[in-house]
């Protein structure tokens, strides 16, 4: 019994001293590297090169330092034109380079990014494809408001908003506002949604759900509905269903200025203030600035004469047309079918004018009328059977649009 007594001891330093020998010869196990994927490749299986192409940089610059061959440079180059061309690629643009995982470190994929959302790829193993995709975009419902300064471009960027925000807006209310005669105190909300890449990233600006207009004390709502069942094509309807679109665009040109009016008893200093009418709507803009047709038809007249200098005139129907004088240059021919909107040329200096500018003249059973006094016609309204349904769904949007304050 003393011998046990005796033995204990050194039996309990064996089993601290075994613990110890358990704990210095654990084994570690490395942790797995996080798959990581993007543009559709694991970028794990490959040496990743990001750079953005420099001025005088070239497809096959690039590839050539990271070891292609040129035959495959020469191939991507001339069969795949209509997916990839690699003559437009643009300075300041991102690409990735996916290169091999060995000594040659050659590349064996090749993206450009178009923009934020769109990209090409060109996979250069075995046999060589091109083709394009996009990133997988998540949008993001937001409002915004504002109260006009300036210039409605201005209030965007004193809101921090998208400067397209402005081309919106202009577009769905074309029929309905004077944007060139805008004041201070006109304001506005609008609720859109705003693109992102991976949840943090801002592609840029997704669509108007809804926006109200307030110009001139005059309250001006817009709704995004598909009113066209069978093609599916969305418009824009005030809170009563009544389509915003209009026969005419109020003019022919973007954020420019009315410099004269229509004016059958203008009387001008130069001419010894003879009687010399204006019997059109001058619209000031620089030189460059794309003029618009203001609605559907077809050109009858594009050419140079006199003191219209390049001018185009378009028949709507068999009551009205448009004439638009002093263009830099003409984008259409006699016998082209142009759309509201279609851009028919360019602002200039042509024929007899003092200054950069469009001169719009409109038509009516043959003789030149004021538009801006016209009643001109309106489009369609949504039809009755989705009235029930577009009332529905507003409902929400306008209440969202009423509490977005104008801070």
């Amino acid at each position: 019994m003393k011998k046990l007594i005796l033995l204990l001891p050194l039996l309990f330093l064996f089993l601290a001293c075994s613990t110890d020998v358990k704990e210095d010869t654990e084994i570690e196990i490395e942790p797995v590297p996080d798959i990581i994927e993007e543009y559709g490749y694991v970028l794990n299986d490959f040496n990743v090169v990001r750079d953005t192409v420099r001025p005088g940089d070239t497809f096959g610059g690039i590839l050539d330092a990271h070891g292609v061959t040129q035959d495959k440079i020469f191939a991507v180059a001339t069969r795949f034109k209509d997916s990839f061309d690699v003559r437009r690629m643009v300075a300041g643009k991102p690409y990735v380079l996916l290169n091999s995982k060995d000594s040659l470190n050659q590349t064996q994929v090749f993206i450009y990014e178009k923009n934020r959302v769109d990209y090409a790829v060109v996979d250069l193993r075995d046999s060589i494809t091109a083709f394009n995709n996009k990133k997988p975009v998540d949008y993001i419902e937001k409002s915004a408001s504002g109260v006009i300064t300036s210039s409605l471009y201005q209030t965007m960027a004193d809101n921090d908003l998208s400067p397209y925000m402005s081309e919106r807006l202009a577009d769905i209310y074309a029929w309905t506002i004077n944007f060139f005669a805008i004041q201070p105190g006109d304001r506005f909300r609008v609720v859109y949604t705003e693109k992102y890449i991976n949840d943090t990233i801002s592609a840029g600006l997704g669509e108007i759900k809804a926006a109200y207009f307030e110009h001139k004390g005059r309250p001006l709502y817009a709704f995004q509905f598909v009113g066209d069942t069978v093609n599916q094509i969305p418009d824009f309807y005030d809170e009563k269903a009544e389509n915003l679109r209009r026969a005419f665009l109020k003019a022919p040109v973007k954020f420019s200025r009315i410099s004269s009016r229509y004016n059958l008893k203008r009387r001008i200093k130069y001419y010894g203030y003879k009687l010399r009418p204006h019997k059109g709507t001058d619209f000031a803009a620089n030189i460059g600035t794309p003029i618009l047709a203001t609605a559907d038809g077809t050109v009858t007249k594009s050419e140079r004469r006199g003191g219209n200098g390049n001018y185009v005139k378009i028949k709507h129907n068999s009551t009205y047309d448009t004439q638009y004088l002093h263009m830099k240059s003409r984008n259409v021919k006699v016998g082209d079918f142009v759309r509201q909107g279609d851009v028919i040329g360019w602002v200039g200096m042509t024929g007899n004018t003092g200054g950069p500018h469009v001169c719009y003249r409109f038509w009516k059973n043959g003789r030149q009328v004021d538009p801006f006094k016209e009643d001109l016609p309106t489009s369609e309204p949504l039809s009755e059977r989705l009235q029930p349904q577009f009332f529905e769904f507003i409902a929400p949007l306008r209440e969202k649009l009423d509490c977005i304050s104008f801070d």
